[in-house]
C-alpha cells in the first residue's frame, strides 16, 4: 500500500491517542481509535466514502461490502471508516456474524447485538438507554418551542412521539409503545421497570412479563420486527441530534461454514436489508459487510443465491489502482513487503514520539532493521506476507520497542531472537506457519545481519 498522504506527524498526537493505539498493537489487536495515524493506502477510498456518509447525513443510506483476503486489513478499514463516521456524529456498532452467537439469518439477534454494541462520540456501548434519553429531551424541548406550559407539556410530547414515529409505527406499533412504557417508568420512579422495557427495546429475550404488561407489549422481537425496529432506532437517533448509523457486519464469510439451510436463509436475509437499504426505508443508515473473495465468488457463499450475486456484482478484471470506490464492492489489495516495511516505520515514529529517549529508539529499530523484521515475520508465516501485519506490528512493539524504551543495554540486533510460537497464533497464521520448513509448534529466526553486508 502506498501512503495517502504526508504522515501526520507523531509529536502532535494526544499521550492518550497513542497508548490507545500502541496498547492496541501490543496485545495483537486492531486499535478502536487512532486509526487515521496508520492509514496508509486509503486516500484513493476517502473521497468517495466521505461523499457517501454525507449522502447519509443528508437522509439518505448506503450499503457497501468490502472485500480481502485474511491480513489485507478489513477490520482496520471498517474502524477507520467508522471513525470518520463518528466524526460526523453517527453512532457505530461493529457486529461479529457467526454461526452461534450471532447468526445472520436472525436479524432479532443482530438487531440486538447493535444495540449492545451501538456508541457514539460521547457513550460507549450500550449507548441505547443515553440516546432514548436524550431523544425524549429533544422532544420536550421542541414542546416548549412550540408554546407548550408546563402543564401541557406531557401531552404535547406524546402528540410529537406519535408524529415522529407514524412511519415506524406502520410496520412496529410495539415500538412506540415500548418508548412510551420507558418513560412513563421513569416518571414514576420505577427504574427496575424502565430498564427492562429498554431492554425489551433493544431486543432482549425473556424480559419480566409485569414490565412488558406495564409497557403494553407482547412477546419477544422477531426476525420481521427487528427491522421495524432497527427504523425506529434510526428515527430516535436522528432526533435526538445524531447524524446516522454506522453498521459493520465483520466476517459474513462464515456464512460458507454453516448448515445449507441456515446459509441459504442467511444470504436471502442479507439480500433483504440489501434492497431495503436501497429502497429508502432506512434513511441515516451506512450498511458495510466485510468477507473474503471466496465468500464473493465461490459457490458457498454469494453465488449461491443469484439475486444477491446480481446485487453486490463488481468489475474486478482491471488493474487494482483503477477500482472504482464508488462501486458497491470494494477491494482491499492487501499489504506487500513495502508497505508492511512503511507501516512498521509509522509505529517507530508513533511510538519514539512518547519514548523516554526517542533518539535511542530510532537509532535501535531503524528503518533498516524495521525492514528486517518484517521479512522475518513474514518468513515465519510461509513468506504470506498479507498474513504478517498483525503478527509484525505485535512484535515490533511488544518485543522490540518496548525493550529498548525500558532497558538501557538492550540492543534488537544483539540480544532479541525472533521466536513465533504456535499458542500466539490464529488459526490461518498457524496453518501458514505449519509447511515443511516451519515447525508449528514454534519457529525460531536469527535476524542478525551479517557486518559485511551491512
Amino acid at each position: 500500500m502506498s501512503a495517502s498522504g504526508p504522515p501526520k506527524s507523531a509529536s502532535a498526537v494526544s499521550a492518550a491517542r497513542r497508548r490507545d493505539v500502541i496498547d492496541a498493537l501490543r496485545r495483537g489487536a486492531v486499535p478502536e481509535n487512532g486509526l487515521d495515524l496508520l492509514a496508509t493506502g486509503l486516500g484513493r477510498f476517502q473521497t468517495a466514502l466521505d461523499a457517501e456518509l454525507d449522502a447519509v447525513v443528508a437522509g439518505s443510506s448506503v450499503f457497501k461490502a468490502v472485500r480481502g483476503e485474511y491480513g489485507s486489513g478489513k477490520t482496520f478499514f471498517s474502524r477507520w471508516l467508522g471513525e470518520r463516521a463518528r466524526r460526523r456524529n453517527f453512532a457505530v456498532a461493529e457486529i461479529q456474524i457467526s454461526e452461534n452467537e450471532t447468526p445472520l439469518h436472525k436479524l432479532e439477534t443482530v438487531y440486538r447485538r447493535l444495540t449492545e454494541r451501538m456508541a457514539t462520540s460521547s457513550f460507549p456501548p450500550s449507548a441505547l438507554r443515553p440516546v432514548a434519553d436524550a431523544w425524549f429531551y429533544a422532544l420536550e424541548e421542541d414542546s416548549l418551542a412550540a408554546g407548550a406550559s408546563e402543564e401541557e407539556l406531557p401531552a404535547a410530547v406524546e402528540q410529537l412521539l406519535v408524529q415522529r414515529l407514524t412511519e415506524v409505527s406502520r410496520h412496529a406499533p410495539s415500538f412506540a409503545a415500548a418508548l412510551r412504557g420507558y418513560r412513563a417508568a421513569l416518571e414514576a420512579g420505577d427504574e427496575p421497570t424502565a430498564a427492562a422495557v429498554l431492554a425489551w427495546l433493544g431486543g432482549q429475550p425473556h424480559v419480566a412479563a409485569a414490565a412488558r404488561r406495564a409497557a403494553g407489549v407482547r412477546g419477544d422481537l422477531d426476525h420481521f420486527g427487528a427491522l421495524g425496529f432497527l427504523q425506529g432506532l434510526l428515527t430516535v437517533l436522528r432526533d435526538s441530534g445524531h447524524s446516522g448509523l454506522f453498521v459493520v457486519l465483520d466476517e459474513v464469510e462464515t456464512l460458507q461454514r454453516v448448515r445449507s439451510d441456515a446459509r441459504d436463509k442467511a444470504l436471502n436475509a442479507l439480500r433483504q436489508l440489501i434492497d431495503e437499504v436501497h429502497s429508502g426505508r432506512f434513511p441515516g443508515l451506512y450498511l458495510l459487510i466485510t468477507g473474503t473473495p471466496a465468500f464473493y465468488d465461490g459457490t458457498q457463499g454469494v453465488q449461491r443465491l443469484a439475486p444477491l450475486a446480481q446485487r453486490l456484482a463488481t468489475d474486478f478484471t482491471t488493474d487494482p489502482r483503477f477500482d472504482n470506490p464508488r462501486a458497491v464492492q470494494l477491494r482491499l489489495p492487501g499489504f506487500t513487503l513495502d508497505s508492511l516495511v512503511g507501516l512498521g516505520g509509522t509505529i517507530r515514529d508513533l511510538y519514539e514520539a512518547g519514548a523516554a529517549d526517542p533518539d535511542r529508539v530510532r537509532k535501535l529499530a531503524d528503518d533498516a532493521y524495521v525492514a528486517d523484521l518484517a521479512r522475518a515475520v513474514s518468513g515465519a508465516l510461509g513468506g504470506k506476507v498479507g498474513v504478517a501485519p498483525r503478527l509484525f506490528l505485535k512484535k515490533l512493539v511488544g518485543d522490540v520497542l518496548d525493550r529498548i524504551d525500558q532497558f538501557e543495554d538492550f540492543d534488537p540486533r544483539q540480544h532479541y531472537r525472533l521466536t513465533v510460537a504456535s499458542s500466539e497464533l490464529t488459526d490461518v497464521e498457524r496453518n501458514l506457519a505449519a509447511g515443511p520448513a516451519f515447525s508449528a509448534d514454534d519457529i525460531d529466526i536469527d535476524i542478525d545481519i551479517d557486518p559485511d553486508v551491512r
